[in-house]
């Protein structure tokens, strides 16, 4: 039998049900509501128990918490307090999704693109209404580079709308693409040395490459579950640096 590299991203439904018209509890809702659980965990622990000289637990979350803040303020300053908690909870969410896709036999529901393009979008439409409601009318100066002549308004005004929007597609294909290649990069190498294995004889030998190469992509792909999260979590900021400062 032949199996496709890319049959861990397949959505399969777990058990069906009807409410009105059929609903499927699928693999990638499962894990979904895993990453909830995990969230719900961790923090359980770090408030447990919680001391004014910080535990392990604390230490890890307090860091995180200074970490995503230092980013709000790089971007926003002070102008950035009210958008933390919708900042720290995207990252998070992103930055546990990533994570548990790297355990085997789990599913990466952040290698889909109608997961990050909605999680794009949610972000995107309130960053619109927050911008509007500032700013009114005025905030469609944005797509007016300033100093530009009117003259070619015409010409910038559209340039800088579809440059705008694609910051949806931007935000969701980064995270998509990257977590669904180097998926796929490891599923393909460790088909390839399990092969090998089972072939037997020299290549029992030669076989040891590639598990060396699986064995450094695999930190090479933790450390981009992180930095996808953060990547993500700084764009929002600059969005959001735009969106006030209408530049």
């Amino acid at each position: 039998m032949f199996y496709s590299p890319l049959e861990q991203f397949e959505i399969v439904p777990l058990f069906s049900f009807f409410i009105g018209s059929k609903f499927a509890f699928t693999n990638s809702s499962f894990f979904l509501f895993l990453v909830f659980f995990f969230i719900l965990v961790f923090f359980h622990l770090t408030l447990f128990k919680s001391t004014v000289i910080p535990n392990n637990w604390q230490l890890i979350a307090e860091s995180i918490f200074f970490f995503v803040q230092n980013m709000l303020s790089e971007s926003l300053a002070k102008k950035g307090e009210k958008f933390f908690p919708f900042v720290f909870t995207t990252f998070i969410f992103i930055f546990f999704c990533n994570f548990l896709g790297m355990i085997p036999y789990t599913f990466t529901v952040t290698s889909h693109i109608f997961l990050t393009f909605s999680l794009g979008m949610v972000s995107f439409v309130g960053l619109n209404i927050f911008g509007i409601n500032k700013h009114g009318l005025f905030f469609f100066s944005l797509f007016l580079p300033p100093g530009a002549p009117l003259a070619l308004a015409p010409l910038l005004v559209p340039i800088e709308i579809i440059s705008y929007v694609f910051r949806v597609v931007a935000l969701s294909v980064r995270l998509f693409a990257n977590m669904m290649a180097g998926h796929t990069l490891l599923k393909i190498l460790a088909t390839f040395a399990w092969k090998m294995i089972m072939a037997g004889g020299i290549f029992l030998f030669i076989q040891l490459f590639p598990m060396l190469v699986i064995i450094a992509i695999t930190g090479l792909e933790l450390a981009i579950a992180f930095l996808q999260a953060y990547v993500w979590t700084t764009l929002i900021c600059l969005y959001f640096s735009d969106v006030i400062s209408l530049h």
